[in-house]
């Protein structure tokens, strides 16, 4: 073993006894050590490296999308509408982990306090449940344009857009605080190093040393309840924009009505696949490693992928971006 990973190693081992308190018969954890990607001091700048510009071309990807729907008329719709707030939600999804993964990299103290790893959770929370219902109603916004054109206009009004957005804001909060009590009512005892980049339930239930069972159905039936709920409603709608476009005689008029759902289709997929994987494994099928590419996936590159789904394939997007670049005379 390199003697520099001995050494961070054998540091790690020798804080841990300092971040307990004694309760009873019982050493409770108050703060834990965040191993992150690898102690190795070159590895540490390239992953540091890599992460700061996936980190960047996330926030201007998402950020320029935002700004091009608030500024050009044309995407003044409720499809754009929905898009926008899913590029907001990205954006932050990607702050809520990405800079302290940034300073694993570069700062020798990994010390990650009981309230900070409460406080990452709980906003992790809010955005991932947020986005199961706002993927959900883009997918009914998709089923009324294929499905009631003529309708679409009236159908989907302004304050309907805005009272669904904010619905799946609410909700999202309301599922995160009781996602985030549920967990941190448990005690968490013994080792308090996190073979992880960030403050998860598999680590975290590892440590517990309080009975979990209530926790676990509590767990199973917000998550269950969340995921199961808005992916029926995606189904359901994507089963009757089936049948609507197989009802429609031209091919290029089943093509055209298809890549109108596409690239949701693509981020729906992306972003339930990694969350099934994640959580959906048995325990005998456990892997640290598997563990932290899938979390890597949903939490780093699943918020990059999103506005590159929605702008490359989307003409609407490209030309309101050729227009911003010339009112401010940047030649393409």
């Amino acid at each position: 073993m390199d003697s520099t990973i001995l050494f961070d190693v054998l540091a790690f081992y020798q804080v841990a006894t300092t971040m307990s308190v004694e309760v009873g018969n019982r050493t409770i954890l108050t703060e834990f050590i965040l191993i992150g990607f690898s102690a190795d001091p070159w590895m540490k700048h390239i992953f540091f490296g890599i992460f700061l510009v996936l980190y960047l071309a996330t926030l201007v990807g998402n950020m320029t999308l935002v700004i091009l729907i608030r500024i050009d008329s044309r995407l003044h719709t409720p499809m754009y509408f929905f898009i926008g707030n899913l590029s907001f939600l990205d954006f932050w999804y990607t702050s809520v982990y990405t800079p302290k993964i940034l300073a694993t990299c570069l700062s020798e103290d990994k010390h990650f306090s009981l309230a900070a790893c409460g406080t990452q959770f709980f906003f992790s929370c809010v955005v991932a449940y947020t986005e199961c219902y706002l993927l959900a109603v883009m997918s009914y916004d998709r089923y009324v344009a294929i499905c009631n054109p003529l309708l679409y206009s009236v159908a989907m009004s302004r304050s309907l857009s805005i009272g669904l957005v904010a619905v799946s804001y609410v909700v999202g909060f309301l599922n995160a605080i009781g996602h985030t009590a549920n967990t941190f009512r448990l005690k968490f005892c013994g080792e308090n190093i996190i073979n992880h980049f960030l403050c998860d339930v598999a680590p975290l239930l590892k440590m517990s040393c309080t009975d979990t069972q209530v926790y676990v159905k509590v767990l199973q039936g917000l998550v269950g309840f969340t995921v199961l709920s808005s992916m029926l409603a995606i189904l359901i709608c994507y089963f009757n924009i089936i049948l609507a476009i197989l009802r429609i005689h031209s091919a290029s008029g089943r093509w055209k009505a298809f890549s109108t759902c596409a690239s949701h289709m693509i981020s729906v997929m992306l972003f339930y696949g990694s969350l099934l994987f994640m959580y959906s494994r048995p325990s005998s099928t456990y892997s640290v490693e598997k563990d932290k590419l899938a979390a890597l996936f949903y939490t780093v590159v699943n918020p990059l992928l999103n506005p590159m789904i929605y702008s490359f394939r989307n003409k609407d997007v490209k030309e309101a971006f050729r227009k911003a670049m010339q009112r401010l005379k940047i030649p393409r």
